[in-house]
């Protein structure tokens, strides 16, 4: 399994940023097909206490690599890539891993 982390960046707005994925970037990423998961998440800190790097964290999943190329490469994975600037104003940061379970 194969999952693309995207981790975002502090914005300069973070209710606007709320907003604005919840009632439009969602949409238009539930679009994409194909997904195996896909979890979203805001970050509320680090265990040592210290600010944490990112303000909010997406995961999606899919079978390889190569079906994350395709979907990306779809209009819908087009259009929500390309959504993310209308957003992202602390920057983004996508970082493929391979997802093995051990519990």
């Amino acid at each position: 399994m194969i999952r693309l982390l995207v981790l975002y960046g502090h914005p300069k707005d973070p209710a606007a940023f709320d907003k604005y994925y919840a009632e439009a970037h969602i949409p238009i990423a539930k679009k994409m097909k194909g997904l195996k998961k896909w979890t979203i998440g805001k970050v509320t800190g680090t265990p040592t206490g210290q600010p944490a790097p990112y303000y909010y964290v997406a995961d999606l999943y899919m079978e390889s690599r190569e079906e994350f190329e395709t979907l990306l490469a779809s209009p819908e994975g087009q259009a929500a890539v390309a959504d993310v600037p209308n957003y992202a104003t602390g920057g983004v940061t996508f970082v493929y891993t391979e997802v093995e379970d051990v519990i």
